[in-house]
This record gives structure tokens, sequence and C-alpha cells, in this order.
């Protein structure tokens, strides 16, 4: 049983890039979740721009803002497929940009005012439940703006994936954006600042060294941790 599960699991995820994945997801929370506490007594600057009391609520938009998780996860899993090299850049982009979004949520907290929530039905329900969970801080960058377009940014010009997929990640993308427009949850400026953070991290990732730091880092802590599941393997046995 264990080996068919490892088989199973070696065959979407590439076991390298396990860890660094798990990293990743835990430093984006940390960043999120401890900024939005430590500077929850800040002055929060609000940048609404004529452009954003143009775009109407559209709370339809909410369901492509909470399936683009899904979106997320297959992307950066997907990230893997093509070596370490180009996995351990694209790790080092994101981790670079959640400094960028640490300095942004710390020295410029911004916030909006949302819309009031009439009505019922799920759509609704879901609305409300979003804004419960998700305050109205950290907004610049959007973090799902973000991570979105990271996404596309994993897959685009690979010929490995299929094209209509990367066409898909790159629209879908876009369509997340969107949805944090529409739905209200970030402005345009939040948006613009995501995508430009995002492709200029990934820049500096391809075209210098420093991603080896990172690289030799993880490996590290994977070999460690071989040897520590081998060694309470031998123990069990």
């Amino acid at each position: 049983m264990y080996r068919v599960i490892k088989k199973y699991i070696t065959t979407w995820i590439r076991p390298y890039s396990i860890l660094p994945l798990i990293f990743v997801f835990s430093f984006n929370c940390v960043i999120y979740w401890v900024t939005m506490f430590a500077c929850k007594d800040l002055y929060h600057y609000d940048f609404t721009l004529p452009f954003d009391r143009s775009v109407p609520f559209v709370p339809e938009f909410v369901y492509i803002y909470l399936v683009c998780y899904v979106f997320w996860a297959v992307n950066y899993i997907m990230s893997a497929y093509f070596g370490k090299d180009q996995f351990y850049r694209f790790v080092t982009a994101d981790l670079s940009s959640r400094v960028i979004c640490l300095l942004f949520y710390i020295i410029l907290p911004t916030t909006n005012v949302r819309p009031e929530l009439p009505g019922d039905g799920i759509t609704m329900d879901l609305m409300r439940g979003l804004y419960a969970v998700d305050m109205p801080v950290n907004l610049l960058p959007s973090i799902h703006c973000l991570v979105s377009w990271f996404c596309f940014i994993a897959i685009r010009g690979r010929k490995e994936i299929p094209t209509w997929y990367r066409r898909f990640s790159c629209i879908f993308a876009l369509m997340v954006v969107a949805s944090t427009q529409f739905i209200k949850q970030h402005y345009i400026v939040d948006a613009v600042a995501a995508i430009v953070i995002a492709e200029g991290t990934y820049f500096l990732s391809c075209h210098f060294h420093y991603y080896t730091v990172v690289m030799k880092l993880f490996e590290k802590l994977n070999n460690r941790l071989k040897y520590i599941v081998m060694k309470t393997k031998k123990k069990i046995d």
C-alpha cells in the first residue's frame, strides 16, 4: 500500500518540490496574517481611483475568487516539472515577491470600502463569509493576483504543457484579477502592482544566480529529511 501511494504521489509531484512548496505556502500565510495582526492599529491608506468607482459590484465573481485555490495548487505543483533549476528560479521569485509584500504591508498599510451585501442566496452568503474571513487590509499588492499570475508564469512558453492549458492559465489568471475588482476585494492599483512584482521578481531570478542559494538550502533540508525518514524506517523494520 505504501509503495502504491508513493508511486502515485511521485507521478504527479516531484519529490524535491514537496518541502519547498510547503515552505512557500507557509511563508505566504505568515506574511499575510502576521502583518495583518502587527499593523492593525496603524493608519491604513485608501487608494480608490475613479476607475475603481466605475467598476460595478458583481458578486457572481466570488466563485472564481474561491475556485482559484485549486488552480494555484495545480500550477505550483506543475512548476517542478521542468527541472530543478527552473523550479528553484520560480520558488525564489515567489519568496522574493512575498518579502516585497511584507515591506508594503508594514510601510504602506492599505484598506478599502466594501459595498453593502443585500439579498439572500448562496452567492451572497459566500460573499458575506468571504468578507468576514478576509478583512479589507493587506491589499497592496494583491496576493490573489500575485499568485494567480505566478501560476501563468510557471508554465508560460512551456511546450511540455498542452497549448490549451497554457492559454487557459493565462485567461483564468486574468479572470482572477477581474474577480478581485468585481467583488471589491481589491482596487486596480493592487492588481497592477501584483503583476509587476511577479514579473519583476521572476525576471531577476531568471537572469541572476541567487536562486542557487535557495536551491542549496532546500537540497540540504531535503537530504536531512531523507536521512531522518530512512533512519525511522529502519527502526520500525
